[in-house]
């Protein structure tokens, strides 16, 4: 990324909420709001987005829709799903980086943009690691909440999570020591891909 200001889009069919978002953002992102998944698509075609958060059910286009859209048309953009919708394991098979239930105050929003903005510079298996770790986190938070039940969905993704891991680990090999630890300092809960 360069020194230029980040673009994000705030999809949700509730126009206040994107205003507010918006309010919260502005003072450090160019942000650009949509109301319907279409006027998302077609600021997507226009501009050069580099986070969006977006509303999981919408009228017309829901949020899943707009979220497959994206990832097929291969958007250089990060995705966070913001949204009331408790997620279940279905949430497995979905393109998002991070997801958000609302209601969201302003630290955790702020704080998703610039963790989504820092993960852009990584290469394309460091952020699917982060994405696929995000998921993994979200389900076992809702597991034991008793929200979800973990199934075969759940196992997979940790098989999934673990062969990337392998990938990645197989590359830095080639890493010195220092570049390793700059490559995986933030991964969660303290892990590197050696773990």
């Amino acid at each position: 990324m360069t020194d230029e200001v980040a673009e994000v889009l705030v999809v949700d069919d509730d126009e206040a909420l994107t205003d507010v978002y918006a309010a919260w953002l502005g003072d450090e992102y160019n942000v650009v709001t949509a109301t319907t998944g279409t006027v998302a698509l077609d600021t997507l075609d226009t501009d050069d987005v580099d986070v969006v958060l977006l509303d999981r059910r919408m009228p017309g286009l829901s949020g899943e829709d707009v979220l497959e859209r994206i990832r097929n048309a291969e958007y250089e953009c990060r995705v966070a799903m913001v949204t009331g919708v408790r997620p279940n394991t279905d949430v497995v098979e979905l393109g998002f980086d991070e997801y958000l239930l609302k209601p969201v105050d302003r630290e955790d929003l702020k704080a998703t943009v610039e963790t989504l903005l820092d993960r852009s510079k990584y290469d394309d298996k460091l952020q699917e690691l982060y994405s696929l770790m995000s998921k993994r986190a979200l389900l076992e938070s809702e597991a034991e909440d008793g929200s979800v039940q973990l199934d075969d969905s759940y196992d997979n993704l940790v098989d999934r999570i673990e062969n990337l891991r392998e990938q990645i680990n197989e590359t830095v090999t080639d890493f010195g020591h220092d570049d390793f630890r700059v490559a995986f300092r933030d991964l969660p809960n303290g892990q590197t891909g050696s773990d």
